[in-house]
């Protein structure tokens, strides 16, 4: 089954051309609402540096995980 996925949305928009791996190696500014900011404040407190850091962070993972637990209770 091929799956599409329209990523420009999520992301700032210089990396709206970038590969799945670049995306992930660039900083979590990379994507559409995280400011400079943001940024900081995650990696002084979660060491989250990349898109890869974020999306593979345990206690983000476990939220998602109970978020489709809720989603699919019931």
């Amino acid at each position: 089954m091929a799956v599409s996925i329209e990523l420009s949305k999520a992301l700032d928009k210089g990396f709206k051309s970038s590969s799945v791996k670049e995306i992930l190696d660039a900083p979590v500014s990379a994507l559409s609402g995280v400011t400079e900011a943001d940024a900081e404040h995650l990696a002084a407190d979660f060491n989250i540096k990349t898109v890869r850091d974020l999306g593979t962070n345990k206690f983000f993972t476990f939220a998602a995980a109970l978020v489709t637990l809720a989603d699919r209770e019931g």
